[in-house]
């Protein structure tokens, strides 16, 4: 966008704030403020949003796929682009491409695509999140327990010498498959660490977030339970303030009560905050795929095995806010902030997530029922659901 750009709309939303009859400035791919109409410069050409609101873009830190592309399948730029243009007809403005538990020459396929991503500016990519394949076979769900192993020093190099020029890094791991030490090691290099797919006992669990561990992956899936003598990683992440915990919440992989339990308990400055775990199906009509040499069956809103175990999810991040709001009774600017600003502020971005001075222009434009009217990348528009003029 060469010319400065004034967005107006009823409400504005900047993370933290609702701003009534306002407009967002926008210069050089980034925000300027947001002002009253009435105080809009006369420099800045004006664009009035034919939704009734404006709010940060999504950030998604687990994304397995989209629009067809699975990214153990397709480690590529390309694959990248494709999983990106899917998931911003549905709000998100910055992912991170999830690979799922693979061999060590997949992996580093992955870590190539996402230096070339991030060189290319590809919108929408934001970085790598590595789920495996250090994880606990115990705690598996549906990653191929025959790629699962621990971590070596030859993984540990290939990490470190890799988290170069990726963008944003996350890997989760369990403290069954990888040591303290390597945790310190990954977290130095610049890896944000995440424990997941674990059935570690809490005091492990407090002992690798002393070390660096950061996160939880999918809070309550795939790991150990909060029971009355023995915590689990459940309860040690909701225990410890500065831990982030990423919260599929789309009704099928926790329950209702639960979720409401969990942000009941979970304090700052560490926040629940959401993730998608989509699939290749996202954003297409496909009712199943391939994963690890075995199908995935689309029904009903989950994505699952022949056996029943859940394989990812079947929901998309706008969907994820209106259930928040419409089933969560989570007030709007929460929910908003659970999928953008606290996702942001867990990875160590503060320019994504909010509308401040300074941060990108990664926006959305919606209508009073939340449903998307436009999604704005750098300032660009990226997808709209009908043509619309300045």
């Amino acid at each position: 966008m060469t010319q400065p750009t004034a967005f107006c709309a009823d409400q504005i939303f900047d993370g933290n704030s609702m701003h009534e009859q306002a407009a967002l400035l926008v210069r050089d791919e980034q925000v300027v403020e947001i002002l009253p109409q009435s105080s809009v410069p006369s420099h800045f050409r004006q664009w009035q949003s034919t939704g009734d609101m404006i709010v940060p873009g999504f950030v998604d830190l687990q994304v397995n796929g989209g629009g067809g592309a699975l990214f153990n399948d397709e480690p590529t730029v390309a694959g990248i682009e494709t999983i990106c243009s899917a998931h911003a007809r549905f709000g998100t403005t910055a992912l991170l491409p999830t690979l799922i538990t693979d061999s060590a020459n997949v992996r580093d396929r992955a870590l190539a695509a996402g230096r070339d991503a991030s060189a290319a500016k590809v919108a929408g990519y934001l970085g790598l999140h590595l789920e495996g394949p250090h994880l606990s076979v115990a705690r598996k769900g549906a990653h191929v327990s025959d790629f699962i192993r621990p971590m070596d020093a030859e993984d540990l190099s290939a990490l470190v010498a890799g988290r170069d020029q990726i963008g944003c890094g996350l890997i989760t791991v369990a403290p069954e498959n990888v040591s303290a030490e390597q945790v310190r090691a990954l977290s130095k290099a610049g890896w944000n660490v995440s424990l997941g797919h674990s059935n570690c006992k809490a005091a492990d669990a407090f002992a690798y977030f002393a070390a660096g561990a950061s996160m939880v992956t999918h809070l309550f899936n795939a790991m150990s339970q909060l029971t009355n003598r023995e915590p689990g990683l459940v309860g040690a992440a909701l225990a410890t303030d500065p831990v982030y915990c990423g919260l599929i919440a789309d009704g099928i992989h926790v329950d209702i009560a639960t979720m409401k339990v969990a942000l009941r308990a979970k304090r700052d400055p560490g926040q629940i905050f959401f993730v998608t775990d989509a699939m290749s199906p996202t954003g297409t009509d496909v009712t199943e795929f391939i994963l690890g040499g075995r199908t995935i069956y689309r029904r009903d809103g989950r994505l699952t095995l022949a056996d029943g175990t859940l394989a990812g999810a079947d929901i998309d991040m706008m969907s994820m806010v209106r259930h928040a709001v419409n089933v969560l009774d989570l007030p709007l600017e929460i929910a908003l902030r659970m999928a953008s600003t606290y996702p942001a502020d867990a990875i160590g971005v503060p320019t994504k997530g909010r509308l401040g001075d300074g941060c990108d222009a990664d926006f959305l434009m919606l209508n009073k029922d939340l449903s998307l009217q436009s999604t704005w990348i750098a300032g660009q528009r990226r997808y709209e659901t009908e043509p619309q003029g300045a």
